[in-house]
């Protein structure tokens, strides 16, 4: 018993309705800036790690 695509798309309507289309734009880019900060910084982390145990 799953989510069909009718009460997906529901949810998409009323979530846009609520927050608007440029909200979520922002929102969006938001949390892609958000993401790739994460990597970036895991990354160097790994970096910092290994240079310290040569």
């Amino acid at each position: 018993m799953g989510i069909s695509i009718w009460q997906l798309a529901i949810v998409l309507l009323i979530v846009l309705m609520l927050f608007g289309s440029k909200r979520l734009r922002n929102l969006g880019g938001d949390l892609g800036a958000a993401i790739k900060g994460f990597r970036t910084a895991s990354k160097d982390e790994d970096n910092s790690l290994e240079d310290k145990g040569r």
